[in-house]
């Protein structure tokens, strides 16, 4: 099996909870400060209107700070044609294109019936490749839904092999609520992997009934190749009742172990993402990085 390939969303997802803002400064700094440590792929903000979500009003700044070879590396979320126009314009070329499988979700979250969103999608998909950028078809509550309860795995499925669709580099399957099982997530992208194709699967998890390592790995059983994590477990969704923070960053590097984490990377964003809450104010979640200041110092692992 291959190495699995962690995005690290602390930036986005991460922080659209927070009740304190980081300036731009500090979030380049942090985005550097993973890239640098080797995480393969980050997602850096949103063009959400900035007055429905304050944390994500600079993200075209952040973008503008970046350098091409950086921005290659990183993703920006986005709901509208329109969002991947003014993404491109500040620089980014990576964009995932969301949509909320469940019309009750898609309303509170974008403003419009999952349909609207999927026919968008075309017009989408054209911008992003006259910037010869990549786009990823996003499906939010791809398991369960906080208006409307448990969601059809066919109505996925049926997404996914819309025509409509088609353009899309890679399908990323949310968690949104943290309330899905391992056996249940294993089973949705077995059955999605033959639709999706060519296209890389991903997995979006949070950790809300503490299934998120669990669910990532089952993703990857499924056919995942791309988890995603936020440092100490930081994030949540604003327009989703229920949902808490994403499956921790230092969590799934532990699991995983890829090849570029050494002990001192590991303590490098233990680090990072103590000092990420201590700044904004939130409790940490992340076990891993409870574990990495235990005192059992023969451990590697274990910060000294």
């Amino acid at each position: 099996m291959n190495e699995l390939i962690l995005r690290d969303v602390t930036l986005r997802d991460g922080l659209q909870l927070a009740g304190k803002l980081l300036d731009t400064g500090e979030k380049v700094a942090l985005i550097r400060l993973l890239l640098q440590a080797g995480v393969p792929e980050l997602e850096i903000g949103s063009m959400a209107r900035g007055d429905l979500v304050p944390p994500m009003a600079d993200t075209p700044e952040v973008i503008a700070a970046l350098t091409p070879e950086e921005l290659e590396r990183c993703w920006i979320w986005v709901a509208t044609p329109r969002h991947v126009v003014k993404a491109a314009a500040a620089g980014a070329r990576n964009f995932q294109y969301c949509l909320s499988v469940s019309d009750a979700h898609n309303r509170a979250n974008i403003g419009r019936t999952a349909e609207a969103s999927v026919a968008a999608m075309p017009e989408a998909v054209n911008h992003a490749t006259d910037v010869g950028g990549r786009i990823q078809l996003t499906l939010a509550t791809a398991f369960t839904c906080p208006f409307d309860g448990p969601v059809d795995p066919d109505r996925v499925l049926q997404i996914i092999g819309d025509p409509r669709t088609a353009g899309s580099d890679d399908v990323v399957l949310a968690d949104t609520l943290g309330q899905a099982a391992p056996a249940q997530v294993q089973d949705l992208f077995e059955a999605a992997a033959p639709v999706a194709g060519n296209r890389r699967l991903v997995f979006h998890g949070h950790d809300t009934w503490g299934m998120g390592v669990a669910n990532s790995l089952a993703a990857q059983r499924g056919g995942a190749t791309v988890v995603d994590g936020a440092l100490g477990g930081l994030g949540g969704c604003p327009f989703a009742p229920g949902a808490s923070g994403n499956t921790a960053t230092e969590d799934l590097l532990f699991a995983t172990q890829p090849s570029y984490l050494t002990p001192e990377v590991f303590g490098t964003l233990v680090r990072a993402g103590e000092d990420l809450l201590a700044r904004l104010g939130e409790r940490p979640r992340s076990r891993a990085a409870e574990g990495a200041r235990s005192e059992a110092r023969a451990f590697g692992w274990v910060i000294r």
